[in-house]
């Protein structure tokens, strides 16, 4: 052969190779998704955080699952019935896959809830009213119920599958223990079956999310493009606004609330807002006999309603909306946001912001000349700059508060243990169902995870409250549980067991070649995204 043959023999060989993988190539939609924070763990039944829980949204699915509008549609479970009042049964999914090959049965739920069940688990409340579940053949599970749940399939949507011989293979049979921060294999590595699998995992620097090319569900109406997602960390507002203006990232969960107006004037960059079904909270010490950080020795100023009553009158919601906001808020007064089940417009109220009247409440309670205290806060924003603007509003009716603004890492268990006089905080009703909210936040904690009262790091507690709550987890006519509701909303707002702020009014901030769907409960569900 001539050398001349041999160069076209080569050449033909080489434009073969390329057109052979340039389709693949193009195929490729990788988006590049940067927010300040970060999972605290890939563990699916250990800490209820809603950045872990966005990433773990991806990776883990459950029996059940919310389209794009929200409604609960099947997921795992093909469908469901009721044999009994005690009884749910599920019929499941035949021929799915874990990432890691693992045929999905019946024994992966009994597994899961037990493991979600465990007292390390902070997802137990993803199976309220749960006693235990039984496989009755492999692709048919019981749910059987210690007591009724009229709304179990909104619980559910929390509750996450996983396999119980991959479990079994790396140690992790029971979650981990996040608030000691321990650390094991299933707090560092996955194995769900949803639409996406983690590939790389680099705390605080890269997280990589690869899409599941034998997810049951992929010709899904509502799928959208997306081959990989990469996950950056960028705790600074000016980076991530920057990123996104260079174009160095695609998409951005939380831009700063003061550069939404230059965004929106670049016509490279569009927003998607909502509302989200989350709401700004100060929570109180009302538990210790001696307040924690302050020059008040031998009792608690927080115990006494007339303090908290104090300040709540104190804050200037309206200035924080404006000022710290820059108008992306919705003042409220209740724990159960619009829209979510219970919610009662007559109940969403909040004190009047009234600087005198916070006076003479504290001189009635013993402290004309105030006292000190520290305010806890997470160093991510809006938190951050939330908890700078309250000291000042507390300071004109003599509270000298002290912000204490750490990491996140360090925030959660640090509350998580009691340590802690008054913090600020969100939280989301994640099963769109008001008792989620109440139990979680407002029963009396016991210091143990046992759905009741989890997240009540504040240890507030009123047994006429706490009975309340218990009725409401098992009443099945709806609208007496709609009132039940209301009465306890009521409560909670006289007795100020905690002062929520706001609703975020949340934008999403990307290129304009990306088609996102908005979610009320602020989770990026990649699989209905796109990359034009």
């Amino acid at each position: 052969m001539t050398r001349s043959k041999i160069y076209c023999a080569l050449f033909s060989a080489l434009f073969t190779t390329v057109i052979a993988i340039l389709p693949v190539s193009l195929e490729a939609k990788t988006l590049r998704y940067a927010s300040q924070d970060d999972p605290q763990t890939l563990d699916p039944h250990s800490a209820n955080l809603l950045p872990t829980n966005r990433v773990l949204s991806q990776v883990y699915e459950g029996l059940v699952m919310r389209d794009k509008n929200f409604k609960i549609i099947p997921g795992l479970a093909v469908s469901w019935s009721q044999p009994d009042p005690k009884t749910w049964r599920f019929k499941l999914r035949p021929n799915v896959k874990f990432h890691e090959g693992q045929a999905f049965t019946a024994d992966d739920v009994v597994f899961s809830v037990e493991r979600a069940l465990h007292p390390l688990s902070q997802l137990k409340s993803s199976l309220q009213g749960v006693q235990t579940a039984k496989k009755v053949d492999n692709l048919t599970v019981d749910l059987i119920m210690k007591e009724p749940n009229p709304v179990l399939l909104n619980h559910l949507f929390q509750f996450r599958i996983a396999s119980k011989e991959w479990a079994a293979k790396n140690k992790s049979e029971i979650p981990q223990n996040y608030k000691d921060r321990e650390d094991t294999f299933s707090s560092r590595n996955t194995n769900g079956t949803g639409p996406f699998k983690v590939t790389l995992r680099q705390p605080d620097v890269k997280t990589v999310l690869v899409a599941n090319a034998d997810w049951w569900n992929k010709n899904s109406p509502e799928k959208g493009n997306l081959t990989q997602v990469d996950l950056l960390p960028v705790k600074s507002n000016a980076t991530r606004a920057a990123a996104l203006l260079s174009g160095e990232v695609d998409f951005v969960l939380d831009p700063p609330p003061q550069d939404i107006a230059r965004l929106k004037g670049n016509p490279n960059i569009k927003i998607v807002e909502g509302v989200e079904a989350r709401f700004q909270y100060l929570a109180f010490d009302s538990n210790r006999s001696e307040l924690l950080y302050s020059d008040v020795k031998g009792k608690n100023p927080l115990k006494d309603v007339k303090v908290r009553q104090a300040i709540a009158h104190a804050i200037d919601v309206e200035a924080i909306k404006e000022k710290v906001m820059r108008g992306l808020a919705v003042p409220t007064g209740s724990v159960v946001p619009p829209g979510v089940q219970g919610y009662s417009k007559d109940a969403d109220k909040r004190p009047a912001f009234d600087k005198e009247k916070a006076k003479k409440l504290l001189t009635e309670a013993g402290y004309p000349n105030g006292f000190s205290i520290t305010l806890d806060c997470g160093n991510i924003q809006p938190a951050a700059d939330i908890c700078q603007a309250i000291p000042p509003m507390l300071s004109q009716v003599g509270i000298r508060a002290t912000p204490n603004i750490v990491p996140q890492a360090t925030f959660f268990p640090k509350i998580q243990k009691f340590d802690t006089s008054m913090y600020l905080l969100s939280w989301g009703a994640a099963t769109y169902d008001a008792l989620y909210n109440l139990q979680l936040l407002l029963h009396t904690s016991t210091g143990e995870n046992t759905g009741f009262g989890d997240s009540n790091y504040g240890r507030y507690s009123n047994p006429k409250l706490d009975d309340l709550i218990k009725k409401i987890g098992v009443e099945s006519d709806m609208k007496k549980r709609d009132g039940m509701i209301r009465d306890a909303s009521t409560i909670i707002t006289n007795d100020v067991a905690l002062l929520p702020i706001h609703l975020p009014l949340v934008p999403w901030a990307m290129r304009k070649n990306v088609d996102a769907v908005f979610a009320p409960n602020n989770v990026a569900y990649f699989f209905r995204f796109k990359l034009n």
